[in-house]
């Protein structure tokens, strides 16, 4: 399996917020990437908490974090300690000439030769401490020994107020999903299962981001940038599976960050999600 991260993103929010504070103790986040925001009592990057977990897992074969052109030499930085780690640049310089997720995805999946399960971590994501990566992917196998073609999704359980914010799952009583709602209102579904930008794909799916992409050519980025609208398609061809977990992080702007900080300040340790 090959584990792929998300890290192209502008953080324009998170940026923005830095930009608007007055209290001056944050400036040393100016311009940094949301994958690289300090995080935990050690202050580590938050994708090296990831990293570390996918390299402990010995079913993860090999690690790409997708990047833009703008901060690709932050990353650069970032992985002379992770030799084994491989940065791919998507190519853009700002938000408006991004490729987008779903694009990154394809974009790591086409830089490797040989076909394999992909896992898709987005660089803003952290979950709560008690997440195990080796339970994820040991559920993952059983999955895979009931649908051989079967994928992976995760969700949260969030609130009424919160359905509009995110993509909501609706499962069946064997975890099945069977639809999938891109910021619904509440009235719209009973489901309450939030969906964070977590995906296990199966190798003998990964050939339809390319035919997703190739469909919505001409279509708006929000048609092609939001990850869950690849995760309807593929639900309508192979059986995806979904599994809750306890809560996730994602970090968009100082509110966020701090919130993620800070809940990890408080275990007082390294961060261990293998």
């Amino acid at each position: 399996m090959r584990g792929v991260i998300l890290a192209a993103g502008y953080g324009t929010r998170l940026q923005r917020d830095l930009c608007n504070d007055d209290s001056g103790q944050f400036k040393h986040l100016l311009g940094l990437p949301k994958a690289l925001l300090p995080i935990g009592p050690d202050q580590d990057p938050l994708i090296t908490h990831w990293v570390r977990a996918l390299q402990a897992n010995k079913s993860v074969t090999s690690i790409i974090i997708v990047t833009n052109s703008s901060n690709h030499e932050a990353f650069l930085e970032w992985g002379k300690d992770f030799p084994d780690v491989q940065l791919l640049c998507e190519g853009s310089t700002c938000n408006d000439n991004r490729r987008g997720a779903v694009a990154c995805m394809q974009f790591a999946a086409e830089s490797v030769k040989e076909p394999d399960d992909m896992m898709v971590i987005g660089g803003d994501t952290l979950f709560y401490d008690g997440f195990s990566l080796g339970e994820i992917l040991a559920d993952f196998e059983g999955f895979k020994s009931r649908d051989s073609a079967a994928s992976m999704v995760l969700y949260v359980t969030c609130t009424d107020e919160e359905v509009h914010k995110y993509g909501i799952l609706e499962t069946d009583a064997m975890s099945k999903v069977t639809g999938f709602l891109e910021k619904p209102q509440p009235t719209e579904t009973s489901s309450r299962k939030e969906c964070p930008c977590f995906y296990i794909f199966n190798q003998k799916n990964i050939h339809l981001l390319g035919k997703f992409l190739e469909d919505r050519k001409d279509a708006p980025m929000k048609a092609r940038d939001a990850t869950g609208n690849f995760v309807s398609v593929l639900l309508s061809r192979n059986p995806v599976y979904a599994r809750e977990i306890d809560g996730r992080f994602d970090v968009g702007g100082l509110d966020s960050y701090l919130v993620c900080n800070g809940y990890f300040f408080e275990k007082h340790g390294q961060i261990d999600f293998s």
